[in-house]
């Protein structure tokens, strides 16, 4: 650097030396080299490979770049599921706010280079001036000008560093896409491989498959023949088992039929066979021990075993006729037993009855464990039975008419204990309504012996003495004669006292409230009703008289104060004022009366 200065710096000041007009390509020269030394400065301060925009970083695997860009979408959404509703943002708002950072953003880059512009127009003005000035003054301006070679050099050094980067950043490219290159051959070898392998697998897998369908085509008619074959045993074991049913019904009406016949069987026959079968059941005991006893003896020779077995079979062989008889005989012991126990004969004892329920059913199960033979009826002939059937016919008809005699007075006797019962009812609900009454009429009698107690204390308080209480003796012995009079009426009131007239009228109301009583509810209210409806008339007309009257008197004012004489009425010089005397009325004394009969007489 400093070897090629001074041819520079000669270079420089030769060509300053042609004129006005070289110095201003100078000047401008000047200025691209400032701004290329600006661009320089900022480069040499990061001179470092990563600070080169043009250097491709190693994350050059783009799945990974996809793999990252996913997680960090999901991280994204899980840290939107945290937030809360108020901070959460919809699509709309999240476009909105990238459009209003990218306008900022660019507002903030146009702000910034029209400030740069405006500082270096400011300074290229400021050089410009200086270079007239200097022009005009005729100053030396070498300093400035080895200034502008020094920093011309660093330009041309930085731009040639940065060329030199880019060639090598370039050469690195090269390289990077030769490997990617090599790489993406490689990968479109291994995918046709792959390619290959996967067309092969299809084949094989297309064989397979109808190779897999010819088998299941084969399998699928096996199996329809095998479901045929299936279907019609099928449909032979439901007949076989639809014949089984009809059998085991058929057996179990056969088997109802011959518990009935055994039933119907007499006693003496069954108690016989009950006998004959125990006899066989100890001969089988005998015969089993014996058999017992053979086995354990004929171990180690087979000449005795074939000799026990013949001597065994031979046993068995003159049984075998005896056992089928007592079999059969059983069973016509059996039918017997339960023809007789389904009559219900009036003839046959509880206790037999007890022992023949007692010995059918142990008979029945040793029949039923017997090798298929069966027992022997004891009806031979339907006759036997037809005899049965009428003597318990004719049982049942005597049975039948006696539970209709004892009907019928079952019947009589409930008809006369309803008849008694509605009776006695009737006399009880009577007695209470009695009771009822007394009681009622008892608390009467108490509140009207408590308010005449209360009467005569007041009566004889001391309020009424002397005069007084005989006028008013008076007064209620005439008001007693004549409620005696229109009550009970009679000649002998005049013998007869206050006290007695007094008895005999509460003697009367006491009958006759007793006598209303018995009087039945509705026929009170109708009374009632009607007295009500009798006051309620006597009210209205005496209303309307009344309202006539205020009538008549309105009219008769009106005429008076028509045909009055007009002007001034004659009168004396002085005339004393008359005396007004004051006159009790006559509702006064009315109301006076009515109060004292109220407070004496109820």
């Amino acid at each position: 650097m400093s070897e090629n200065l001074p041819p520079v710096v000669s270079k420089s000041v030769t060509f300053n030396k042609h004129g006005p007009e070289s110095m201003d390509n100078s000047s401008s020269v000047t200025e691209e080299k400032k701004k290329h030394a600006k661009k320089g400065k900022a480069s040499k301060n990061v001179p470092d490979q990563p600070a080169n925009p043009f250097h491709m970083s190693g994350d050059v695997d783009f799945f990974l770049l996809r793999e990252q860009e996913r997680n960090k979408s999901l991280l994204d959404r899980e840290q939107k599921k945290q937030l809360r509703v108020h901070e959460k943002m919809t699509y709309s708002s999240k476009v909105s706010a990238k459009h209003t950072s990218l306008r900022r953003e660019l507002q903030l880059e146009d702000e910034t280079q029209d400030q740069e512009e405006r500082a270096e127009q400011l300074r290229s003005f400021h050089e410009q001036v200086a270079w007239k000035l200097a022009m005009t003054r005729e100053k030396k301006l070498e300093p400035s000008n080895i200034s502008s070679y020094v920093d011309q050099n660093r330009q041309m050094f930085l731009i040639q560093y940065a060329l030199d980067m880019k060639r090598s950043e370039i050469q690195r490219l090269e390289r990077l896409a030769a490997q990617e290159e090599a790489e993406l051959e490689r990968a479109e070898k291994f995918l046709e491989k792959d390619a290959a392998l996967f067309d092969e697998f299809l084949r094989e897998n297309d064989r397979s498959s109808v190779q897999a369908l010819r088998t299941a085509d084969k399998e699928s008619k096996a199996k329809m023949e095998k479901i045929l074959e299936i279907r019609e045993l099928t449909t032979q074991i439901m007949n076989i088992k639809s014949e089984i049913s009809k059998f085991e019904d058929m057996l179990q009406q056969y088997k109802v039929y011959k518990d009935f016949l055994y039933k119907l069987s007499p006693r003496e026959w069954l108690e016989e066979q009950e006998k004959k079968r125990s006899a066989l059941r100890q001969a089988k005991e005998v015969v089993e021990a014996f058999k017992g006893s053979l086995l354990l003896s004929s171990v180690g020779d087979k000449g005795l075993e074939t000799k026990g077995k013949l001597s065994s079979r031979e046993m068995q062989s003159p049984r075998r006729p005896a056992k089928l008889l007592q079999v059969m005989r059983l069973h016509q012991a059996l039918s017997t037993t339960a023809s007789q126990q389904q009559g219900t004969l009036p003839s046959v004892p509880s206790r037999v009855e007890s022992k023949r329920s007692s010995s059918t059913l142990p008979v029945q199960d040793d029949l039923d464990s017997d090798d298929g033979e069966e027992l022997e009826l004891y009806f031979t002939d339907p006759q036997q039975l037809l005899d049965i059937f009428t003597k318990l016919e004719e049982q049942n008809l005597s049975l039948v008419q006696n539970t209709q005699e004892m009907e019928e007075a079952l019947e009589e006797l409930s008809f006369t204990l309803k008849n008694t019962q509605t009776r006695m009812d009737r006399e009880v609900n009577q007695l209470k309504q009695w009771i009822t009454t007394l009681m009622m009429s008892i608390t009467k009698e108490e509140e009207t012996a408590a308010e005449l107690e209360l009467k005569a204390r007041v009566f004889h308080f001391g309020e009424f003495k002397g005069d007084q209480e005989d006028k008013l003796l008076e007064s209620l012995n005439c008001k007693v004669l004549d409620v005696y009079r229109h009550c009970v009426g009679g000649q002998q009131e005049s013998s007869l006292g206050t006290v007695q007239m007094l008895a005999t009228i509460e003697h009367q109301l006491d009958e006759l409230l007793e006598n209303l009583e018995r009087v039945p509810p509705a026929r009170i209210e109708q009374a009632e009703k009607a007295k009500e409806k009798e006051r309620r008339l006597r009210l209205r007309e005496e209303k309307a008289k009344l309202q006539k009257q205020l009538q008549e008197e309105r009219l008769l004012r009106a005429q008076a104060r028509a045909q009055a004489e007009r002007g001034r009425r004659l009168v004396c010089r002085s005339r004393p004022p008359a005396l007004k005397t004051k006159e009790r009325s006559k509702h006064e004394l009315m109301d006076k009366d009515r109060e004292e009969q109220l407070f004496f007489f109820t």
